[in-house]
């Protein structure tokens, strides 16, 4: 028996495994819980297609940027999906964040890593660095959902991700009921570089969940640049609408 035999013996028990598996433990789309064909990964075809996103790609001065504008010196800054209360996009960052489905962050970095790369972007960034959580938070978490978007996008882009240079020094209460000046009291001072060297002279791209006004970004990019970062770039899986 040649060894191509064996080898092509292998990969059809190994798609025959995978089919029985798939009957009997069938795998569901995490955007509406509608059974993945083959080929599928964490969400099915419609859910892709009918992602909101934000088009911020082709547009260098985009709403996010411009939240930035006299606060925070970046190069670019964008959103990959538009978040809306009861949309799709808010389900998956709860089945994120707290219904413990990590490969969610990492599929949807995958997805706009790709969008990054096709634009030629991956060739403006070093290191890409997830905004922290506090230690105890992640601990009961199990994983920092930023840094499971920074993964997907590091695999696409083929750059690195540094998930320890940072750490969060206070655990601040949620962004989401403060107004503006209270977002910022919030999480000022919240952050601390604690490898310097992984960020002087880099070019960094700062990763975040859900941007809103952009206080928490803010706080810790400044950091960043305040630690010899060269140059700065925030990207967020959503921007709330």
């Amino acid at each position: 028996m040649s060894l191509l035999t064996v080898k092509s013996n292998g990969s059809s028990l190994g798609n025959l495994f995978s089919d029985f598996t798939s009957l009997f433990f069938p795998e569901y789309c995490l955007g509406c819980s509608s059974g993945l064909l083959k080929g599928e990964e964490i969400l099915c075809t419609r859910c892709l297609v009918n992602l909101p996103r934000t088009g911020y790609l082709s547009v260098e001065e985009n709403p996010v940027k411009e939240k930035f504008i006299g606060r925070l010196p970046i190069k670019n800054a964008w959103a990959f999906l538009r978040f809306r209360k009861t949309g799709i996009v808010q389900y998956l960052l709860h089945q994120l964040k707290y219904n413990h489905h990590p490969e969610v962050g990492i599929r949807l970095g995958k997805l706009f890593g790709k969008e990054l790369k096709e634009q030629g972007f991956n060739s403006e960034f070093d290191t890409i660095v997830p905004l922290p959580l506090f230690a105890s938070r992640q601990k009961f978490r199990g994983y920092n959902q930023s840094a499971k978007f920074a993964e997907g996008l590091s695999d696409s882009l083929g750059v690195p991700f540094n998930s320890n240079c940072c750490s969060r020094l206070k655990n601040t209460e949620t962004q989401t009921r403060k107004t503006r000046v209270e977002r910022w009291e919030n999480v000022e001072l919240a952050f601390f570089v604690k490898d310097k060297k992984a960020i002087e002279n880099k070019r960094v791209l700062l990763v975040d969940d859900v941007i809103t006004t952009g206080a928490t970004i803010e706080a810790c990019g400044r950091q960043i640049l305040n630690s010899g970062c060269k140059e700065l770039s925030v990207v967020c899986i959503a921007e709330a609408q």
